[in-house]
């Protein structure tokens, strides 16, 4: 497979090192980190937009849960570790971390999760293509999950991630909808180019979604967690903040990053020693990874790049990638314990080898993202890689 020389990635990407790193970068990246992505991704993206042209919206309204105790619009998850207990059948579940129970109830993850394939994709196509079939019909999705008063979910996650017996939704549950951020890039950038007709009513909807996150209890607990929940917390609040126009909140997130995800989750030899000590540290270190770069790539701006951000001690991004890049390179190299589930499955395409990659000037990150499987079929997998277009990043 082709790799990229240091002479093909800098023409490729039509800029130096340094002038991808000045501020005015991160307000209007270079055209050529652009086309670096649109041409490895073009064939991708249309054949899966056409796929998608002939798929109907389907929201949360068309499942539900008898265990749910929300409506017909309330979103309803179970947590995934959790099972029936052998020794107390029919009472409150137990956890068993890192093992999936196959008998929860996912109709209205699946259903999120599917609309987080299609807009992104549809909304790429339109972007490559400028065709309004695609803006169109990445619309009508839109509609159905935000505006339609027949199928529109309510701007809550009051009952996601609920255990039986324990809980009726938890905090941890706000990270289901880490699968609306890409959606939410997307409605950004027809809105923008005045290709979604519906923009004020979903913009009202993220925003209420948004005061939600920022209100509730639920919400609050999930702001405040240690892990990978904490930094999918700033990723959602970000984007939704970027789409919405709320400044306020996207500088808060800037500085939780700073103060808290990167001294807090990234060791000094850029490890990130909470992922590590799970049941699956392999690719919730890499899940982990994608949403801090993610962060970087929505939230920094002409005053601020957050890829240059480090502590005292060296702790940040660059730091971290460094560490990481090795084992997705080989993950034969990989020194510590496996993954209980779903250790062959991973990696795919990280969204954060080429967000790195243009931010640094490492081709050699590239050359890794460009070999990589860009569209996992595996559920479980695909629960866990969110940014599946980097095209809507770069723009």
């Amino acid at each position: 497979m082709k790799t990229f020389s240091r002479r093909e990635f800098c023409a490729l990407a039509g800029a130096t090192a340094a002038s991808l790193r000045s501020m005015d970068a991160w307000a209007a990246p270079l055209k050529g980190a652009y086309e670096l992505v649109a041409s490895t991704d073009r064939t991708r993206i249309l054949a899966a937009a056409d796929k998608y042209l002939s798929e109907q919206p389907i929201t949360v309204t068309a499942s539900h849960s008898e265990r749910s105790p929300g409506g017909a619009h309330d979103f309803f998850s179970e947590g995934d570790y959790w099972w029936p207990d052998p020794e107390n059948p029919g009472g409150p579940y137990i956890r068993r971390d890192g093992e999936s129970n196959p008998q929860n109830f996912n109709g209205h993850r699946e259903a999120m999760i599917r609309l987080s394939l299609i807009v992104p994709a549809l909304t790429a196509a339109w972007m490559l293509t400028r065709q309004k079939k695609y803006s169109d019909h990445a619309e009508k999705h839109l509609r159905a999950w935000f505006v339609a008063p027949d199928t529109k979910m309510n701007p809550s996650l009051q009952y996601a991630q609920a255990i039986f017996g324990v809980s009726k939704g938890r905090g941890t549950g706000i990270i289901d909808t880490l699968h609306l951020v890409e959606v939410a890039r997307a409605a950004t950038l027809l809105r923008n180019g005045s290709a979604l007709k519906s923009g004020a009513e979903v913009r009202r909807w993220f925003a209420d979604y948004l005061e939600w996150m920022r209100t509730s209890k639920n919400g609050q607990e999930e702001r405040d967690a240690a892990n990978n929940h904490g930094t999918c917390w700033v990723l959602q609040a970000g984007e939704f903040a970027r789409f919405t126009g709320n400044t306020e909140v996207m500088e808060w997130c800037r500085d939780r990053f700073r103060t808290t995800l990167v001294p807090k989750q990234i060791a000094p030899d850029g490890s990130l020693p909470l992922e590590l000590a799970r049941t699956k540290p392999y690719s919730y270190s890499l899940f982990d990874m994608d949403v801090l770069c993610g962060i970087a790539q929505s939230l920094s701006n002409r005053q601020e790049s957050l890829w240059s951000f480090s502590t005292p001690d060296g702790r940040g991004l660059a730091k971290m990638m460094e560490f990481m890049v090795p084992f997705i390179a080989d993950k034969s190299k990989w020194p510590y314990k496996h993954d209980v589930e779903h250790w062959d499955d991973f990696p795919v395409r990280n969204p954060a080898l080429i967000f790195s990659g243009i931010a640094y000037d490492k081709p050699e990150y590239i050359t890794v993202w460009k070999r990589l499987n860009p569209d996992p079929t595996v559920p479980e997998v695909i629960r866990n890689f969110p940014i599946r277009q980097p095209l809507l990043w770069i723009s």
